[in-house]
């Protein structure tokens, strides 16, 4: 089983500013800078002929490139903890993109995402007790912003699991354009 994926991958000049927002509070579990992403579609755990299917589906979607930036932070709040992350700017581009991907997905034979798309880059997660931690965190970090960047691709990626934590491996790259 392969468990898939699909987004951006920010510039290194925008991961570099997300890394140098992060702090070395011990009460947050941050991101690695080789896990820093926007998803367009949560795919989940697929054997492999799904997977060529659902990455054929991909290969044929056509979009233009387009710009974005960083815009702001928030969280998502769960019962026992929650994420941390950065928000982007303007959001219509990456939503119809991401409706291209979930028909894509569709087409390729999966269930219809029933969540709505929120578009961020997740930061960090923590547990309850270390509310504390999170709300310091959004105080110094309100005005959190970039310059525009360029997205000319989304990636299929494939999660892996290990003693040291998820990684992402990059299975197929699609251009905008």
């Amino acid at each position: 089983m392969h468990r898939l994926f699909v987004a951006i991958r920010p510039p290194e000049e925008i991961r570099d500013l997300l890394i140098d927002a992060m702090d070395d509070s011990p009460a947050l579990r941050w991101v690695g800078e080789d896990n820093l992403h926007l998803t367009l579609r949560f795919i989940g755990e697929v054997e492999r002929p799904h997977a060529n299917d659902i990455a054929a589906a991909l290969d044929r979607l056509r979009s233009t490139a387009f710009q974005l930036r960083i815009s702001g932070i928030g969280k998502f709040e769960q019962r026992n903890g929650g994420a941390l992350w950065a928000g982007i700017e303007p959001k219509e581009p990456v939503a119809a993109l991401a409706a291209k991907v979930e028909r894509a997905c569709q087409q390729a034979g999966l269930e219809p995402e029933r969540r709505a798309y929120h578009p961020h880059i997740t930061l960090a997660r923590w547990n309850r007790r270390n509310a504390e931690a999170v709300e310091a965190f959004l105080r110094r970090n309100a005005d959190l912003a970039s310059a525009p960047f360029e997205v000319t691709s989304f990636i299929l990626y494939e999660s892996r699991l290990s003693r040291h934590g998820r990684h992402y491996e990059e299975v197929a790259a699609f251009p905008l354009g």
